[in-house]
């Protein structure tokens, strides 16, 4: 027999919004178990750019992102969670008075309410197009170890947000600095881009990968430019093509959970259209306006509290929403 664990709250998903969402649970008084398909908590920022600099949480003028999630985790650890890492919640079935999920490890989970922070789901990068060849040998999509670059000529392809943030924290690491865009405008903060072109790098717009050269490793890139067909020769020993990803809703699209463009739609207690089901951070979308999300990890956070908050009347009828601050006499 498989086993079962019973619990106050499930947290799908262990990454800020959903350890922070932990800490606050039992801030509250609940018996909560963690599950992420990923073995060590943190998602995202762990799995991709744990050594990145992240500029916009509160109380921190930067800090690197696995900083973060152990902090995080050291924040939760006051009340014991029970993590379930290397599962992925597979099924999803919702009673009268508790929600079943079954996990991809067979073990059967009894929550008495559930709260989603699975981010963007499964995440997968796009990739740079006839240079699969190269992935191992110099090619890379993210970078969890900046000190793997130290001292090399890099080229950094895109004009999004990861793109300048790895352009930014390369800067002193890598020799040499490159960094191409197929567009003349880019996508990043508008500050993120000010400070990395305020510094030594080259960047060349509206330019395209043409061929990478190099045998086992890189060591020269094709470039041209995408209106005039200019091609340059880069001298470069490693790429960082940062084309984005694409988001896979998996299993929370067979759960019957409302859906907006791949996210899942809550009211303003962080309320899915399942009973007893919640969701909070970058996989949300509030249904009373779908252009007023803003997909911060500040804003995750203060999610995870709003839908522990309005988990634990589900959870402990007659309960208030409200508990009072942390900072209030006992």
């Amino acid at each position: 027999m498989e086993p079962t664990v019973a619990c106050d709250l499930l947290i799908i998903g262990a990454g800020p919004a959903g350890l922070f969402a932990a800490y606050y649970a039992g801030f509250r008084d609940l018996s909560t178990v963690v599950v992420d398909s990923l073995p060590e908590p943190g998602g995202q920022v762990s799995a991709l750019y744990p050594e990145k600099l992240i500029y916009d949480v509160a109380g921190f003028p930067a800090v690197k992102g696995q900083e973060l999630v152990d902090r995080l985790v050291e924040q939760a650890a006051q009340y014991s969670p029970t993590y379930l890492l290397g599962h992925r919640a597979e099924h999803l079935q919702p009673y009268d008075e508790y929600v079943e999920v079954i996990t991809s490890k067979d073990t059967t989970i009894h929550a008495k309410a559930v709260i989603i922070t699975g981010g963007i789901g499964t995440f997968t990068p796009r990739p740079l197009p006839d240079a699969e060849d190269y992935e191992g040998r110099g090619l890379r999509y993210f970078v969890p170890r900046l000190e793997d670059l130290r001292d090399q000529d890099v080229l950094i392809v895109g004009g999004g947000d990861s793109a300048f943030d790895w352009a930014d924290s390369l800067d002193g690491i890598a020799r040499s600095r490159a960094l191409i865009h197929r567009r003349e405008q880019f996508r990043a903060h508008e500050g993120s881009v000010s400070k990395v072109l305020a510094g030594d790098i080259t960047v060349l717009t509206p330019y395209e990968v043409a061929k990478i050269h190099g045998e086992p490793e890189i060591t020269s890139v094709d470039v041209f430019h995408s209106k005039t067909g200019e091609r340059r020769t880069l001298q470069v020993q490693a790429v960082v093509a940062a084309l984005g990803f694409t988001a896979d809703m998996g299993v929370f699209a067979s759960w019957g959970l409302q859906q907006r463009k791949r996210h899942l739609v809550v009211d303003a207690a962080m309320r899915t259209n399942l009973p007893r089901v919640l969701a909070a951070g970058d996989i949300v979308d509030y249904e009373s306006d779908a252009e007023a999300k803003v997909r911060l990890i500040a804003v995750g956070f203060g999610e995870a509290a709003t839908a522990v908050n309005n988990a634990v009347p589900i959870i402990r009828p007659g309960a208030k929403v409200f508990p009072g601050h942390s900072s209030d006499p006992s």
